[in-house]
């Protein structure tokens, strides 16, 4: 079995033999040195013409910024981490609520996902936590200590007029559905989103460190069974740009200059509300 390192390394020659690839093809890189033909754009298309094409070209360079922090971010950081270890105890970890927004039209869905990331969260040691299903219909989930259901009434309005998951978020913030404490953690999730014991493990790593109060975690797809190839592997593009761009942004500079997901986002409940 290859080492995590190993494999990083493999990961790099490929991504470098790729893009290698891609400029062969597509006239970049050229094994054949021969001058070729120059056309001049000013005489063959006219200044108007001209001015147009390279102004098209230029627009290729309003991503760039974001390719190079993908490329950098998934060569210089390990694509292959090992098994995390718990930097601390988990007892000694605060409270973390556990917050999964649904619209509900997908009860059966959320049962039994909220069921396997409570098994979960057991199995990695956590102690002090509860799971919150925030809906805008009921889902009727099976009474339990460490799992609070919470529906958002029809006719809530936030202040600021937000809608979908950030109404349902703000409406668990009032004051008279909150039951968090300012040093209190939320961790968010989709209904769909399914933890780890790693993911948990990173989790408690994150807020027993306390340099941060907001976090962002990877999301990985086609770990359960493929309902549909094409949808799973355009889904892969988002995993590359959370590997890539959004992990270098966060680790090395703590700021979100591009882009965040809306899921697994771990934050204090002080700078929630």
């Amino acid at each position: 079995m290859l080492n995590s390192i190993t494999k990083h390394i493999l990961h790099c020659c490929l991504l470098l033999v790729v893009i290698l690839i891609f400029e062969f093809v597509s006239g970049g890189l050229r094994w054949n040195t021969d001058k070729k033909e120059e056309i001049d754009p000013w005489t063959r298309y006219g200044v108007i013409g001209a001015i147009t094409l390279y102004l098209l070209r230029t627009v290729t360079f309003l991503s760039l910024p974001q390719v190079l922090f993908n490329f950098i971010g998934l060569t210089i950081y390990n694509a292959f981490p090992d098994k995390v270890v718990l930097k601390g105890s988990p007892l000694l970890a605060p409270f973390i609520c556990i917050r999964i927004v649904t619209r509900g039209d997908y009860p059966q869905l959320v049962k039994t996902n909220v069921k396997r990331n409570l098994n979960k969260c057991i199995e990695a040691g956590l102690e002090n936590f509860q799971i919150e299903v925030v809906s805008d219909k009921p889902i009727g989930l099976t009474p339990h200590r460490r799992v609070r259901e919470v529906v958002v009434p029809p006719n809530y309005r936030t202040s600021s007029g937000a809608l979908f998951k950030a109404r349902a978020l703000q409406y668990c913030l009032e004051s008279s559905v909150n039951e968090l404490a300012d040093h209190d953690w939320i961790v968010h999730l989709d209904e769909e989103t399914l933890m780890t014991e790693n993911s948990v493990r990173g989790i408690l790593n994150f807020i027993l460190d306390g340099k941060h109060q907001f976090g962002q975690g990877l999301i990985t797809y086609a770990n359960e069974d493929v309902v549909n190839w094409i949808t799973t592997l355009a889904d892969s593009f988002r995993v590359a740009d959370d590997m890539g761009k959004l992990r270098l942004q966060f680790t090395m500079f703590h700021k979100p200059f591009f882009s965040m997901k809306g899921s697994y986002v771990v934050t204090q409940v002080i700078i929630d509300i």
